[in-house]
């Protein structure tokens, strides 16, 4: 029978006592209650800004990573990283959290929740010796809460994942593809002659991976991912029985880790297909 998040703290045989105390339940209540106090009362009522790459963030942003690090802290204290801090300090946690990090994306689709699209997450994993152990993605608006611990499933709510199986080929696939950070000729010729039924591009990168997992996305591309972007879900995914790669590598974990792209699949065979169709025809690096 399968380990529900709510049944057992997560005691990885690997992780020592450093996270035996740790229970997804625990996660997911300080997730959700970030989300209930910080986040959602500002939807549709928030000014946006821009940071220096152009990207949007919010007050909610902030009021929801200084909320994470006090709940977090609370179940487990050692160093957080959230996607609202300088590259500098980001570096420099990195660096001192080989033991155990906070990895929080406090709003994924900053842009989506600015301007009401009902497409956002809050991203919370638990990482240790660069490799996500815990994972949780939240979307507030739909209430549905994917989750996974290392060797112990992943879940929509309660239901373990997957959902659904998806496609059978990638010729019926839904493709989720972020284009403007792929290569030219590739995004050209995906938007020309994908081979895929139908894309998508919805613009939170943390609740893509989990549509992966969950089987309602079939195939997912994208051409550079930070590590708050990927390090929830990319685990949910490996829970839930899903593959992925590196656009240019087949171990997704050799890529730098500010800046990793991913091809995914739930099904083998349709992620060997797209894999094969990436690889074939990129160009040169």
């Amino acid at each position: 029978m399968a380990i529900t998040p709510t049944q057992t703290p997560y005691a990885h045989p690997d992780s020592g006592e450093l996270t035996a105390a740790l229970s997804l339940p625990r996660i997911i209540e300080a997730v959700k209650r970030v989300a209930s106090l910080e986040v959602m009362p500002r939807y549709l009522n928030v000014a946006r800004h821009r940071k220096s790459d152009g990207s949007v963030f919010t007050q909610a942003d902030l009021a929801a990573q200084d909320a994470l690090i006090h709940e977090l802290g609370l179940i487990h204290p050692c160093p957080f990283l959230g996607e609202e801090m300088g590259e500098a300090e980001q570096q420099v946690l990195w660096e001192s959290g080989k033991k155990g990090l906070w990895c929080v994306d406090p709003i994924d689709g900053s842009s989506n929740f600015a301007n009401g699209i009902p497409y956002f997450a809050i991203s919370v994993a638990f990482v240790r010796s660069g490799r996500p152990i815990l994972g949780v993605v939240y979307d507030p608006v739909a209430d549905e809460c994917f989750s996974a611990a290392r060797g112990q499933g992943s879940f929509l709510n309660d239901e373990p994942l997957p959902i659904q199986t998806g496609a059978a080929s990638l010729r019926e696939s839904i493709g989720e593809v972020d284009l403007k950070r792929l290569p030219r000729e590739l995004a050209s010729l995906l938007g020309q002659q994908p081979p895929y039924a139908s894309h998508r591009n919805f613009g939170a990168s943390t609740l893509e991976w989990c549509y992966v997992a969950a089987g309602r996305f079939d195939v997912y591309l994208h051409g550079g991912q930070k590590l708050w972007d990927y390090a929830a879900g990319s685990l949910i995914l490996d829970e839930a029985g899903g593959h992925y790669c590196g656009l240019y590598q087949d171990d997704f974990w050799s890529g730098h880790p500010w800046q990793r792209s991913v091809i995914a699949a739930l099904r083998p065979e349709v992620f060997k297909d797209w894999k094969s169709w990436l690889q074939t025809r990129l160009p040169s690096k």
